[in-house]
């Protein structure tokens, strides 16, 4: 081989050998990036304490809604409500239709009574004692019953939830024979047919 042959292959060689060199030579490690500054702590300060830590949201309590009333009147059946009646019945003199003060006061409060409850219908029943005729005593219970009814009219309840009927000296609240037993079957009754 000639000079020149020789000295191309000592070239190439040395090509070789010097990559050879650099690819074994030790890879550098990549430069750290500085981490970022921590959050700057206040100095403490001797005798201040640092400030509390937000209270947390208290939610107002939960308060239950009033119970519902029990409307007893509404449970009762027609017989138990006649029973125990609101409707109280008012009294007369002797071989009177004519409505007292303590009546009307009576009256007053069994229409208050009948205005709240709408659906009400009443039977008026006209009662007289024992003391005179059949034939009197009917017809006197039913102008006893037709006074209680025109009052609660004027009191503004309606005509269509007022009946009447008079039952005379037929059916004594008292049996007695005596003037308070007289008082007592000198009645408008109320009776309510219904509800």
């Amino acid at each position: 081989m000639g000079n020149r042959a020789k000295g191309s292959l000592a070239s190439i060689v040395a090509v070789f050998l010097l990559l050879g060199a650099a690819g074994c030579a030790k890879k550098q490690p990549p430069v750290a990036r500085p981490a970022p500054p921590a959050a700057a702590t206040p100095p403490a300060t001797p005798g201040v304490r640092p400030p509390a830590p937000p209270q947390p949201v208290s939610e107002p309590p939960v308060v239950p809604p009033e119970p519902v009333p029990v409307d007893d009147l509404a449970m009762k059946s027609l017989d138990e409500l006649n029973r125990d009646s609101p409707l109280a019945p008012v009294f007369y003199e002797y071989d009177s239709a004519d409505l007292s003060a303590d009546a009307q006061a009576q009256l007053t409060k069994n229409a208050a009574i009948l205005k709240q409850r709408p659906t009400w219908v009443v039977t008026i029943e006209g009662h007289c004692d024992e003391r005179g005729t059949a034939e009197y005593n009917l017809a006197l219970g039913e102008r006893r019953a037709a006074a209680a009814r025109t009052y609660l009219l004027s009191l503004g309840i309606g005509a269509e939830r007022l009946k009447t009927v008079s039952y005379g000296k037929e059916f004594p609240f008292d049996p007695g024979k005596t003037e308070t037993a007289y008082m007592k079957n000198r009645r408008a009754h109320f009776v309510i047919t219904v509800k």
